[in-house]
């Protein structure tokens, strides 16, 4: 799951942090969200933690603790579509089924020469047939693996090791010299720019007011600042709440943020508060903040939860200021 949309090499300390702590199925689904997202931080793409969490307690639930051995089962549990099914299936029990990872669309696309954006259904569906059409039926496993290693390691997607790649003969997009046009790329679309106000609200203690995302769409069930679409609505809520305007806050450095499908730009205030009040009075407040819970936390000690990216860079900032103080 970690390897979806994520190279091998950002994985590996991100997984072996994962499994000291959650060595087996059964205390993974007993953890906590928090305690997931925590080890999930900077990882991205945290809907691929959170299904993790689901589809253990599902398998704990629904299967007393052992993993599926059918792909309708498995691609019933939560964050597991077709490939990955097969791809357990395949490593785990050596039944020969076909897998479509990026790397091995890319290796089919090109020694089919198979034109065209794999993300379009008739493309991915044409690569679909080649994927059963050449999966052995014995030493499923080590075919499985080899074909995503070769991929990975020589079939790369820009300067492909040609020359040491087994398949090169027979290779369609190699014969006419065109490896790299394989396959197309996806239609270039400019990203929205889309613009938000984080407020860094610390009280007398130095304590910083963090409030916790619902736990889908955006940064779902991570640990953030209070957040706002712009510089009125942060001041109604600073007015309000803390009795104070967003002119007395010291404006920080914009952090820019990339999703896969919009740029995100982030305008950080940082709001000193002698006072120590209740951060939120109600429930609709509570909504208003898009949060499930909240906290004032200590810059000292640990937080037990999953932090976005520009999260963990603004608090590391605050960190080292009070350091310096």
């Amino acid at each position: 799951i970690m390897l979806q949309q994520t190279q091998v090499k950002t994985v590996i300390p991100y997984y072996q942090r994962f499994m000291a702590s959650f060595p087996d199925v059964d205390t993974l689904a007993s953890a906590t969200q928090d305690e997931v997202l925590k080890h999930w931080s900077g990882l991205g793409y945290y809907a691929r933690g959170r299904n993790l969490h689901k589809a253990a307690q599902r398998v704990c639930e629904q299967f007393n603790g052992r993993f599926p051995d059918n792909l309708e089962d498995l691609q019933n549990l939560p964050g597991i579509g077709r490939s990955t099914a097969a791809a357990i299936l395949s490593i785990a029990h050596n039944q020969p089924q076909a897998i479509l990872d990026g790397n091995v669309k890319r290796v089919l696309a090109r020694c089919f020469a198979v034109e065209g954006w794999p993300g379009k259904a008739a493309v991915l569906k044409q690569l679909w047939a080649l994927a059963e059409k050449l999966t052995p039926t014995s030493r499923n496993g080590a075919y499985t693996q080899a074909i995503m290693d070769l991929g990975a390691t020589v079939c790369t997607r820009s300067k492909p090791f040609c020359k040491s790649c087994p398949l090169s003969a027979d290779c369609m997009a190699f014969a006419k010299g065109r490896m790299t046009n394989y396959p197309a790329s996806k239609p270039k679309k400019t990203l929205p720019q889309k613009q938000t106000v984080m407020l860094l609200v610390q009280n007398c203690n130095k304590e910083v007011l963090m409030l916790k995302r619902p736990p889908a769409g955006i940064w779902g069930g991570l640990w953030c600042f209070p957040q706002f679409e712009n510089n009125r609505e942060a001041n109604d809520w600073l007015l309000e709440q803390h009795r104070v305007e967003l002119q007395q806050a010291t404006k920080l450095d914009t952090i820019h943020h990339v999703f896969s499908h919009f740029k995100l730009e982030i305008k950080p205030y940082l709001v000193l508060n002698s006072d120590h009040p209740s951060p939120l009075k109600s429930s609709e407040k509570l909504s208003v903040m898009e949060a499930t819970e909240l906290l004032w936390y200590n810059l000292n000690t640990e937080l037990n939860g999953g932090l976005a990216t520009p999260v963990k860079t603004l608090l590391s900032q605050l960190t080292e200021n009070q350091i310096k103080d």
